[in-house]
């Protein structure tokens, strides 16, 4: 190893595109690399809990930067014992993130996966039309943050109304967006987009008083966070017809267990957390955060911002 070079260690093999990104500036071990004496930096994803124990085993860490937005994986209070600073690549995921929610909406209002059925059964031809015309339907943002700005102009550019919700925001940052309060999203939205951190105050927003607040025959997504949704509430609102269908990116708990209520239904779509990863998304992800680090070790300042999707 280089002894000009600081040691960063990381939590997946990288790709041959992530390692270009690092060149000759550091020298990289993990994952599953024992030897961790000297490594002053971790550039993680959410493969593993930060709590106190395992930065005993960083003695000489100074950044733990994530590749992505929320800290969920990570004991702040333990790294702040450890004097260990935590950082976070907040503009990484927000392309991918707001086209995969896109994706979801378009596909579960659009019944693909019954349409894809009915074609591998044989089927041709229209069935009964109970598919959303998105074209001058309301879509209503949970949260106004970065990636949800994103979904607005998609949907504006698809014709949709769209109305928000966010208690931080006293202005709208997109042109067209009305700021409201979550029960009128909730009771106009065709589909609700859910953008919020997972925070104490966060946890269930949607559980089975909000849902049935929502407008019958409406269509929920979420590629924020799984604890936002109370998953057997979900699932009983749409086995009681009230909702039209779900798509989602995150659950709780990840991956939903094989069996559990929300899976093999074909009016709710489930991907196993990968709406930031694109090609391109997940090298940006790991540039954001290798840079991040490379700055915390050399007195810079890296993005530590608070959770926002």
């Amino acid at each position: 190893m280089a002894a000009d070079r600081p040691i960063i260690h990381v939590d997946k093999p990288l790709t041959r595109a992530e390692a270009a990104v690092v060149g000759d500036r550091a020298t990289i071990v993990g994952p599953g690399d024992d030897t961790l004496a000297g490594v002053t930096a971790s550039v993680i994803g959410v493969g593993h809990q930060w709590d106190a124990a395992r930065f005993a085993r960083f003695p000489e860490l100074r950044c733990l930067s994530r590749m992505g937005i929320g800290y969920d994986n990570i004991d702040v209070a333990a790294a702040s014992a450890a004097g260990v600073m935590v950082c976070n690549a907040p503009d990484s995921p927000t392309v991918s993130t707001a086209e995969h929610a896109v994706a979801l909406m378009m596909s579960i209002t659009k019944e693909l996966p019954i349409q894809q059925a009915r074609a591998e059964a044989g089927e041709r031809g229209p069935a009964v039309a109970t598919s959303l015309e998105l074209d001058g339907a309301t879509l209503g943002l949970v949260a106004l943050g970065r990636i949800a700005c994103r979904v607005a102009r998609a949907a504006q550019g698809l014709g949709m109304r769209v109305i928000a919700s966010d208690p931080g925001l006293s202005e709208s940052p997109v042109e067209g967006v009305e700021l409201v309060d979550l029960e009128r999203v909730l009771e106009t939205s065709d589909v609700v987009s859910l953008h919020a951190p997972a925070v104490p105050a966060t946890r269930h927003l949607v559980n089975a008083r909000t849902l049935a607040r929502m407008k019958p025959g409406a269509y929920l997504i979420n590629t924020a966070r799984g604890a936002l949704v109370d998953q057997d509430a979900l699932a009983d609102a749409l086995d009681a017809g009230h909702l039209a269908g779900a798509g989602l990116d995150v659950t709780e708990p990840e991956p939903l267990p094989v069996g559990h209520r929300l899976l093999g239904r074909p009016n709710v779509i489930v991907t196993p957390h990968i709406s930031s990863s694109t090609a391109v998304g997940r090298v940006r992800l790991f540039e954001h955060a290798f840079e991040n680090a490379l700055r915390a070790l050399t007195g810079g300042a890296p993005t530590v911002v608070p959770e926002q999707t």
